[in-house]
């Protein structure tokens, strides 16, 4: 699968973050369970990436406790509907512009990093607009952003729940395949944030370092599909 290939996308900025590394990164909250996890990581002293949206609009100010807390915040959508989004490159960018301004307010900064709905390697958005993902990672870059994919899969994006036994199993195997791992996982799936802490231990246990996305990190970027 496209998820597989670890390419990062070097630019003038990236750094080489160093030997077994992991980015763990969470998208579609902040939600419910964003409180507990941001209490799991501080209890390790672990740093994470949020790709936050405002699908769950009452929980916006756990946007400005992860930033408080020393996690990076970055852009994934404001909607998350891709029969919106993904139908020009207006309405993303009105979308991503939305979701920049509602971060803006709860952290003070605009965010720099995002990763798109679906991946850059999505398909759902030929149904909307032919070609738009080969002109939007051109565009996003034009901008100044940069986007993140990510080369490990938790697996809790299927429609139907797996066990948090089956979460830390998936992230564990495969972390091990890759020197540097980005790791995706959802802050608004409950059996998922519960696997962080396992996941954690296993890492600190085995050598691994834990880093939030910066502009100078390494990005995963799967191949575009449309």
């Amino acid at each position: 699968s496209n998820a597989s290939v670890y390419d990062p996308a070097a630019t003038a900025d990236t750094v080489n973050p160093g030997n077994k590394i992991i980015y763990l990164t969470f998208d579609d909250g902040p939600g419910k369970y964003t409180q507990g996890l941001l209490d799991v990581l501080d209890k390790y002293n672990v740093k994470a990436t949020f790709f936050v949206t405002n699908t769950h609009p009452d929980y916006q100010n756990m946007i400005a406790e992860e930033a408080k807390r020393g996690h990076t915040v970055a852009i994934h959508s404001a909607s998350h509907k891709y029969n919106q989004i993904y139908t020009s490159e207006q309405a993303f960018f009105d979308d991503l512009e939305q979701m920049n301004s509602i971060i803006k307010a709860q952290t003070g900064n605009d965010a720099s990093i995002i990763r798109f709905p679906g991946g850059s390697s999505n398909t759902v958005s030929k149904d909307y607009c032919p070609g738009i993902m080969t002109q939007l990672v051109n565009d996003v870059t034009a901008r100044g952003l940069l986007y993140c994919d990510w080369n490990v899969s938790s697996g809790d994006a299927n429609p139907k729940p797996i066990s948090t036994e089956q979460v830390v199993q998936n992230v564990i195997s495969g972390v091990q395949s890759h020197n540097v791992s980005v790791v995706l996982q959802h802050d608004i799936k409950e059996f998922s944030v519960n696997a962080v802490e396992q996941i954690i231990q296993w890492g600190q246990a085995n050598g691994y370092t834990f880093l939030p996305l910066t502009t100078s990190s390494p990005m995963s970027h799967h191949r575009v599909n449309n």
